[in-house]
């Protein structure tokens, strides 16, 4: 028997089918295709967190569970009292956990689309069907069609990406109430691009049963740690810890999150810094005759119909790379630019305009 026949005899049709997540090589480039905080730590900082690992006992398994750190978490988060938060490897494992806790349903997963690409691919790699809910022209929700969506498919759990990606809308709030409450299953609402939107429904966690809240310390500058959390009722919290591997958190990543806490204004005026940034190429990209969209994230989106392989290929030989969209129907036609230093956005909007 063949490799190949011994796969398909063993291995899910839904597994085959997929594919990998693909990261395109950025060695070289000016990398604005991952809504990466660019900044690192001043030297000083540098060198004092690398002492706060100094002693990390790398001969014992981390904490599984680890308390200081999660209420510290909570504190940063700012999470109503009663409410409860499981860590994960990056939110993408505990966005594969959600899935996997309501596979057996054969219930689909809801999303509006475009938006997170993992959402769809973790359903179909767990044999769930998903649901895209298109948005409207201008990369907005459209609440009628979500309601109806909801009531027709039944899903299981609903993920709003807010504000979205990658169109970086933020949706109004009093729609995502509406869904919430009308709601079959879980809803997710995930804040990954908080500290640029600066909104957030932590507060309203525990006031509906089904709403439970997805965060990430990636976009704040610490993509490196991959730390995620998901918050909501204790009960919620903890049947889906049933479904977190033990150690899932290694003790370099406790011990780091722990000591950026400590420092966490320095996160927040870097954030500061992309905010007043974002608004500048949005600005500046406008006067270029480039449909751009409003964006509450620290991306944008642009329109480029016809030029968008050829205006990423040129923006790549002049130093940079952005996000292109190869396969999804709606958006071969657009690009995205993540928020960098000044330095580097001046870069990108010089390459640009060079190639319009």
């Amino acid at each position: 028997m063949s490799s190949r026949s011994l796969m398909e005899s063993l291995l899910r049709p839904e597994l085959l089918a997929s594919k990998a997540y693909a990261v395109a090589p950025s060695s070289g480039l000016i990398k604005l295709d991952a809504m990466e905080n660019p900044y690192g730590l001043t030297d000083l900082l540098h060198q004092a967190w690398l002492e706060s690992l100094a002693e990390a006992p790398l001969n014992r398994y981390p904490d599984p569970h680890p308390e200081s750190l999660i209420n510290a978490l909570k504190t940063h988060i700012g999470l109503p009292v009663g409410i409860e938060l499981m860590l994960g490897n990056g939110s993408d494992e505990l966005i594969q956990i959600l899935v996997t806790a309501v596979a057996g349903t054969g219930r689909p997963i809801m999303a509006v689309d475009p938006s997170f690409v993992m959402y769809r691919l973790l359903a179909g790699q767990l044999g769930l069907p998903f649901v895209g809910v298109p948005l409207d022209a201008e990369f907005q929700m459209d609440l009628p069609a979500m309601l109806r969506a909801m009531s027709e498919h039944q899903p299981a759990i609903i993920f709003l990406d807010w504000p979205n990606n990658p169109s970086g809308s933020l949706f109004p709030e009093a729609a995502l109430e509406a869904i919430i409450q009308a709601a079959p299953g879980l809803v997710v609402v995930d804040e990954a691009y908080h500290a640029f939107s600066q909104t957030t429904f932590a507060g309203r966690l525990g006031q509906y049963p089904n709403l439970l809240l997805l965060r990430t310390l990636s976009k704040e500058g610490l993509a490196g740690l991959r730390l995620g959390m998901l918050a909501g009722p204790a009960e919620w919290i903890r049947e889906l810890d049933k479904l977190r591997l033990p150690y899932n958190i290694n003790i370099l990543t406790q011990r780091s999150a722990a000591f950026f806490l400590q420092h966490s204004t320095i996160l927040d005026d870097q954030a500061e810094i992309l905010r007043a940034e974002r608004e500048r190429l949005f600005k500046t990209m406008a006067t270029l005759r480039l449909t751009v969209w409003p964006s509450a994230a620290n991306f944008l989106l642009f329109h480029v119909p016809g030029k968008a392989a050829a205006i990423y290929d040129g923006l790549k030989k002049g130093g940079v790379l952005v996000k292109a969209f190869t396969g999804h129907p709606r958006l071969g036609d657009y690009l995205r630019v993540s928020v960098g230093k000044p330095a580097e956005n001046s870069r990108f909007l010089s390459v640009l305009e060079s190639l319009l």
